[in-house]
């Protein structure tokens, strides 16, 4: 199992704050910085900075880090053009020496998209469906051949389909706790199927449910199977209660749904994950000042810093 820190920067975080969380998760040795991508912060409370936009700040990052992986859990396919949003993945893929994943999702958050005057289509697994289509159809074009789609929601004719990522395949990451047309699209288009916050019990069905879609696309290639968990831990009681005050998080609530509490609390939880086939693990850390807190994490969660040379 692996481990990767996923951020909330739209709840207040300036480029600087983010730089500061992405060095200590690549020093410390975990796998990955994600970030979400919101423009909105949710719930009341200092918005601080203000939101940052994820594939900029993930550009940034591409140039200030050197070899923690960097990537969105999950864009919303309402906030770019899948042809540009192909671009702008390509270029950072470049600019991060071949670091990039991308994770695409429906979006949810219906106030956003009207306080940033975003449409917010009703039917928008369609939208998805075409858009991984599109992206993933646009990076595995032969170099000198052309692109082109028609479908209900978007239509590209003789695309150059340029830039070539970096990697030979950028990982995509589709995420959803959808039970029937979300595992087919990860088992169509996805590296890895991500569960976001899913309520435990529902972890092994609905991979369940993926391995019934990869077998029906007769898909030989493996899908990486994942989840994000709230992240508050502490070497004593007294530090996770604070912790969790931090974050406005009742302590109990933390220990029923995410990756919490005391280091034996952790090592059994992600046993339990683990057996449900769990294979990576994105621990959000919504404090992001408390680098202290990345320390414990990795150390109960045996990540190890990376050897240096």
């Amino acid at each position: 199992m692996d481990f990767r820190i996923f951020t909330e920067p739209q709840q207040g975080a300036s480029y600087d704050e983010l730089l500061a969380v992405a060095l200590r998760t690549e020093q410390l040795g975990f796998d990955g910085f994600f970030r979400s991508d919101h423009y909105l912060r949710m719930g009341d409370g200092d918005p601080g900075y203000g939101p940052t936009d994820a594939w900029t700040t993930l550009a940034g990052l591409a140039r200030d880090t050197e070899r923690v992986r960097l990537g969105t859990l999950v864009s919303s396919i309402t906030y770019r053009l899948p042809g540009i949003l192909a671009v702008q993945v390509a270029n950072v893929d470049a600019m991060s020496g071949g670091r990039v994943e991308l994770g695409l999702g429906t979006g949810w958050f219906e106030q956003e998209h009207r306080a940033f005057g975003i449409p917010f289509p009703e039917r928008r697994f369609d939208l998805l469906e075409e858009q991984l289509a599109i992206v993933t159809g646009l990076w595995q074009t032969p170099g000198g051949a052309r692109f082109s789609f028609d479908g209900d929601h978007y239509r590209l004719e003789d695309s150059p389909a340029l830039p070539k990522p970096v990697q030979e395949r950028i990982p995509v990451i589709v995420g959803g706790l959808g039970a029937k047309r979300t595992p087919r699209l990860a088992a169509q288009f996805g590296d890895e199927h991500n569960l976001s916050f899913p309520p435990l019990e529902r972890i092994r069905p609905l991979f369940a449910a993926l391995d019934e879609a990869i077998e029906r696309e007769e898909r030989e290639r493996p899908v990486v199977r994942s989840v994000a968990l709230v992240a508050c831990v502490g070497d004593d009681e007294a530090t996770f209660r604070r912790r969790a005050d931090a974050i406005g998080r009742a302590p109990e609530e933390l220990r029923e749904h995410g990756v919490a509490g005391s280091r034996a609390e952790v090592e059994d939880l992600l046993g339990r994950l683990a057996d449900d086939g769990v294979e990576r693990v994105y621990l959000q850390v919504l404090d992001m000042t408390d680098l202290d807190h990345l320390d414990e994490l990795a150390s109960f969660a045996g990540v190890a810093a990376p050897v240096a040379g």
